[in-house]
């Protein structure tokens, strides 16, 4: 047969209709990582919610007379941070390229604002907040998104030549210096710890040699001590750390009263809504401490199952990151990934005592609300880069 009547045997094109170089629609790339990070986030957040209802009645019930009164904070919250992922999902990543600069020069400008006297709201020693009554927001969770969205950008144009790396990376290490010493004005070091380990994610991920981003981690390491050591609470909390039975009524009360609440669970716990920490024992029980509670009413199976939620999330993430079609898109969603997964590490590290009390709440479960919808719109971020991703290697593409 000749290669002309080979070409157009019946046999090759009805093969043709089933074959690779059939014309298909055209369909987002197969395990984007869409729908496995919106159920993710979705039963981490009803867990929260379920949590948070237990955890706060009782407080509730005495300040306001209501056991609902945090739930249904709660609930708006989620509502506002869903219509704020829903928002970020549908508008394109690479609008925010034009918007690193003024994000963060936004965030340091009201984190100014937050220290004028008479217009920052102070809670328990701290000033953090801006707002009206029971309406406040949060500037420190803004300006994770300003160093964020900066430090992906600089470091995409500048970060992958040689000849640049430096100093983009001091530039970036610049806007994280401003931002820091005006958060730890507040004071504030948990925000603080945090936007460093978003920092250094993106310094990582963008090709930064390991030797220096080495040498910023242990700068920051003992930049933490002494920081930690300058105020006398700090310093309490930094001594109750390593040993907090050895003070138990005080300084270390609130690590021993949550490692009390974790080992009353066992293994199924004592059941939802029958906790015995948040009746005046546990301090901050469905805020900082909401990983206490959770330990205590649904025992280890439940604690397990949050930790292997944050686990999927970081597995779920690295992946995006990984298919990203642009190395903006890699490091925007390296940084989202880094910053959910050191703020779950920290948060659950100080609440069963191997780090210490930093104040700062467990993504998507804690009562909070600059916190829950913050993470929300970057999770909505997280979702349009998984929508462009490009397949997988050796993936037969669609034509």
């Amino acid at each position: 047969m000749s290669p002309t009547a080979a070409r157009t045997s019946p046999a090759r094109r009805g093969g043709d209709r089933a074959g690779p170089t059939s014309r298909r629609p055209a369909r987002r790339p197969a395990g984007s990582g869409q729908a496995a990070l919106g159920i993710v986030v979705a039963l981490l957040c009803l867990i929260g919610l379920v949590m948070v209802l237990s955890a706060s009645s009782v407080q509730a019930l005495r300040e306001d007379g209501s056991s609902w009164f945090y739930f249904r904070r709660q609930v708006l919250w989620v509502l506002m941070g869903t219509v704020a992922l829903v928002v970020a999902a549908r508008t394109d990543y690479r609008i925010l390229r034009r918007l690193g600069l003024p994000l963060l020069a936004g965030s340091v400008l009201l984190l100014l604002v937050v220290l004028v006297p008479g217009i920052g709201i102070t809670v328990g020693g701290s000033t953090r907040w801006l707002g009206v009554g029971g309406w406040r927001m949060q500037p420190s969770e803004l300006a994770k998104v300003g160093l964020l969205v900066f430090g992906a950008d600089l470091l995409a144009r500048r970060g992958g030549r040689p000849d640049t790396a430096k100093s983009a990376m001091w530039a970036v290490l610049s806007g994280f210096l401003a931002v820091a010493v005006l958060v730890m004005l507040q004071p504030d070091l948990g925000t603080t710890l945090v936007s460093g380990c978003v920092v250094l994610c993106l310094l990582h991920v963008s090709g930064t040699p390991l030797r220096w981003v080495a040498a910023l981690l242990a700068t920051g390491t003992v930049g933490t001590f002494v920081l930690g050591m300058a105020e006398p609470y700090r310093r309490a909390r930094l001594m109750s750390f390593v040993n907090p039975w050895a003070d138990a009524d005080n300084t270390g009360y609130q690590v021993v009263q949550s490692l009390v609440g974790l080992g009353t669970g066992r293994y199924t716990g004592v059941g939802v809504g029958a906790s015995r920490a948040k009746w005046g024992f546990l301090p901050n029980a469905h805020t900082d401490f909401i990983f206490s509670i959770i330990g205590e009413e649904l025992g280890m199976v439940g604690s397990l199952t949050v930790l292997v939620l944050f686990a999927a999330f970081a597995v779920i993430g690295i992946r995006i990151a990984m298919r990203a079609p642009d190395r903006f898109g890699m490091l925007l969603a390296a940084g989202v990934t880094g910053w959910v997964i050191s703020q779950a590490f920290i948060n659950i590290g100080a609440v069963v005592g191997v780090l210490p009390v930093s104040g700062i709440p467990l993504p998507f479960v804690s009562f909070g609300g600059t916190s829950m919808v913050v993470l929300m719109g970057v999770v909505g971020v997280l979702f349009n880069i998984a929508g462009h991703a490009t397949p997988r290697a050796g993936a037969r593409p669609a034509r």
